[in-house]
């Protein structure tokens, strides 16, 4: 056994050798400002990609306004014909956390478009800084690929940091487009708000976020603005989302950082704002989960139906206004029906998100499907 693990290593050492005296092919670094940036709702940021827009800075909580920094959902476009796919990006923080994986928290993953509908996961990297001063990550996610045509990829950005800017990296000689506009539908749109929950906490990797599933299952750009600890239902953001002229169906979910008073005194206001300014608008209004400890814990196992149901009653006000574009979603089975779809009792694993998307999906195909 010995004499195997030892020729193993030498073996490897040869080929480290061999790789590091081979001549590497020049890369092309192209600046994804340059190709297509999705899933964003506003176009007037601080950064570019930074999630809400910058005159909101002095109009919000310092938390809110921290949070919304971090690039989830937003993802590029391209297609190319390059042998290789990497990426170079600068983080805002470099943050880490106890029960969320750094793939997930300020990693990236490159998906392929196969056949005519279907995107397939092919790498994530493992975000590594090159120094805590410049927080640079680089990467390679493919190597070896057929060069004979175009084809299209997409890569999402961090979850639960910010990223100051971001190139595609491909072989120095290959095309490299924007990609067809048809792939993830440029002209659908759904404006998702909510809590760390719909932020993307806790993915094991950027494209398992909710938001980022729908938006490959139902080709459409999906705006994340979850916002964790913040998604508490301020006016001023629903006045802000109210103006992205392009929105076609407006997704709330914010209960899990509400109160049940909350719930009850902010609802109808929050949803009336976005209703009176775009009543052609489709809103869907989501429950809260009910987590799987309030099973046991009696404190909890009244609260949370409790602030749903506080939820529900503003629903059926509004509702009863007007039963125009006004959808809701309940609770059950929202995090899946075997209660494993969470790292901490609260935030999901890629379980619970699968679970999430197909609860909210059908809805929201529903709706699309009389938009387009």
């Amino acid at each position: 056994m010995k004499q195997l693990i030892l020729a193993l290593a030498l073996g490897a050492a040869a080929f480290g050798a061999m790789a590091a005296d081979a001549p590497e092919k020049p890369w092309r670094y192209v600046d994804a400002q340059q190709l297509r940036v999705i899933n964003k709702g506003w176009d007037n940021t601080l950064r570019p990609y930074t999630r809400i827009p910058a005159y909101l800075q002095d109009s919000v909580r310092p938390d809110l306004w921290e949070r919304a920094q971090c690039s989830s959902g937003i993802a590029v476009r391209f297609a190319t014909n390059s042998s290789r796919i990497g990426v170079r990006y600068q983080l805002l923080w470099d943050t880490h956390m106890l029960h969320m994986a750094d793939t997930g928290l300020k990693g990236t993953d490159l998906y392929v478009f196969e056949g005519d509908s279907v995107w397939r996961h092919a790498n994530t990297n493992r975000p590594r800084v090159n120094n805590k001063e410049e927080k640079i990550c680089e990467a390679v996610y493919v190597s070896n690929l057929d060069t004979a045509s175009m084809t299209e990829y997409m890569i999402y950005l961090p979850l639960y940091d910010g990223v100051n800017s971001l190139e595609v990296k491909v072989d120095s000689g290959a095309v490299i487009t924007s990609g067809r506009p048809d792939i993830i539908d440029a002209d659908t749109k759904i404006v998702a708000y909510g809590t760390s929950i719909l932020q993307g906490g806790c993915a094991s990797r950027t494209g398992m976020a909710a938001t980022n599933i729908l938006s490959r299952e139902l080709n459409c750009e999906v705006v994340n603005i979850g916002i964790s600890g913040e998604g508490k239902m301020d006016s001023c953001m629903a006045r802000a989302m109210a103006k992205i002229p392009d929105a076609d169906i407006f997704l709330i979910d914010p209960v899990p950082n509400c109160t049940e008073m909350m719930c009850d005194t902010l609802t109808y206001g929050f949803v009336r704002i976005l209703r009176d300014a775009r009543p052609d608008v489709p809103i869907v209004m989501v429950e809260g989960p009910i987590y799987p400890y309030a099973r046991y814990d009696s404190f909890f196992g009244r609260y949370l139906p409790a602030k749903n149901a506080a939820f529900r009653r503003n629903y059926e006000l509004l509702k009863a206004e007007n039963p125009d574009n006004l959808y809701y979603v309940d609770s059950v089975e929202l995090d899946g029906v075997e209660d494993d779809g969470t790292v901490d009792g609260i935030h999901l694993t890629d379980l619970g998100f699968r679970h999430y998307a197909d609860k909210l999906r059908p809805v929201l195909e529903q709706i699309l499907s009389q938009r387009r």
